[in-house]
């Protein structure tokens, strides 16, 4: 099939190489040139394992394109998908639809035969009805079908989520709509991922329900260890203990430093906006959302306590900048709450991240980076483990105790067993495990 990506992003970029993967055609479009004359050359301005190699080897069969036209890709496209950002807005936080808008305007003065435009960008219930009147009135003579296809990829296993997804949410009551969409999923059909129809309304809110309740989990889990720590408990065995029952399952229920990324916060404040413009309110996930918002801080006061009540002259080595592992993205991540937060009391911070730090350094200030865990740690006062980064998972102690002025570890991600690291003789505080360090 002859497929058309708006928006050559993370979303745009990821389903587009692997759409043609499957061996459809697919061209991706943005209005950036310079972006589109790195992709055209296979330089990928995004880290996600193993993309780079899937859309050098579609370019190289002739079956993905990047361009910066518009209308010839789009008049003879099959299905048209929107996967434009979708900010939340200033003043608000609503989320901003002006790119989706904009997109369908362009959709409407391009589209030629019968097209089906998806709307693949994460938007807030009564987007596509908007984007079907917007087409409707700049062109209303169009033959088309206005469906909703949300996705749930992980940043870090985007392209796996792609192939084996849990389920593939199509929103549409057209029936020559749902022919045409379960033709562009029939490679994932035939590998037996389900596909689920439903109403385009319902389809918009199961993204949002969906990240909503994930993001609740894990403020659960969050608070469990702040008890945890109170009354002598271990939040790891606790996360276990009910993750066992699978009512419950295990996924999401590792405590840590709150949550960031690029979907989570402005997803539950986009829907909390949604539920208050309808008058019902969701309080847990307003709750959610304040409470994850004090925890990033929260994590500095910890580090603080660790460090004896006073970090004032001291300097700090921060292992793991970006909100979670095999990404570059740094968007919402709790290490900058945590690094302004100590800054602020005055420490000296020297960190290091496998992919983060270009982006850290535009969005962090007299922060000092290395080029790895040692480098950082030399002289430091105290190592703090932000982000969970497998190559974290077995530091040498024995080389960083020789290298650092205080051997203390603040495990942020509880990577390590206490015993292990004491046996090196550094002092361990974790997450929601027994107050060792009162």
């Amino acid at each position: 099939m002859r497929l058309v990506m708006i928006g050559s992003g993370y979303v745009g970029l990821v389903s587009g190489a692997c759409f043609a993967d499957f061996g459809h055609e697919v061209v991706c479009i943005d209005k950036i040139a310079a972006k589109i004359e790195s992709l055209e050359r296979g330089e990928i301005p995004i880290f996600e394992p193993g993309l780079d190699q899937m859309v050098q080897s579609n370019l190289a069969a002739g079956r993905l394109r990047f361009t910066t036209d518009f209308t010839n890709p789009v008049s003879e496209a099959d299905v048209v998908f929107i996967a434009v950002g979708t900010p939340s807005r200033r003043g608000d936080g609503h989320a901003d639809l002006s790119y989706v808008h904009a997109a369908a305007r362009e959709i409407a003065g391009a589209m030629q035969g019968f097209t089906v435009v998806v709307t693949k960008s994460t938007v807030p219930v009564g987007t596509g009805d908007e984007v079907e009147r917007i087409i409707r009135q700049e062109n209303p003579d169009a033959d088309f079908a206005v469906v909703s296809n949300p996705e749930f990829l992980r940043e870090g296993a985007a392209i796996a989520d792609f192939k084996r997804p849990d389920r593939i949410v199509i929103g549409t009551e057209d029936p020559r709509a749902e022919k045409v969409m379960r033709e562009v999923y029939r490679p994932l059909y035939l590998n037996q991922s389900p596909l689920f129809f439903c109403e385009r309304r319902t389809s918009e809110l199961i993204k949002y329900a969906g990240n909503a309740f994930l993001a609740m989990k894990i403020t659960f889990i969050n608070e469990i260890a702040d008890l945890c720590e109170q009354v002598g408990a271990d939040v790891q065995k606790v996360a276990k203990g009910i993750g066992l029952d699978k009512r419950i399952g295990d996924k999401f229920l590792h405590a840590g430093p709150g949550y960031g990324g690029s979907c989570f916060p402005k997803d539950t404040l986009a829907l909390v906006k949604t539920a208050q413009d309808h008058d019902s309110p969701m309080r847990l996930v307003e709750t959610t959302v304040a409470v994850n918002d004090t925890r990033k801080r929260a994590m500095a006061r910890k580090v603080i306590a660790a460090c004896g009540g006073d970090v004032r002259g001291r300097t700090l080595a921060i292992l793991g900048l970006t909100f979670k592992p095999n990404t570059d993205d740094m968007r919402e991540a709790p290490s900058l709450a945590i690094i302004q937060a100590l800054q602020d009391k005055g420490a000296s911070i020297r960190a290091y991240d496998p992919e983060g730090v270009e982006a850290a350094g535009e969005m962090t200030s007299g922060v000092v980076f290395g080029t790895d865990p040692y480098e950082i740690a030399e002289g430091a006062d105290a190592l703090v483990l932000v982000t969970e980064w497998d190559e974290f998972r077995a530091l040498d102690f024995a080389r960083l105790r020789g290298r650092m002025a205080e051997a203390l570890l603040v495990d942020l991600r509880n990577v390590y067993p206490a015993e292990e690291v004491e046996r090196h003789g550094f002092r361990y505080v974790g997450v929601g495990r027994k107050r060792a360090e009162a």
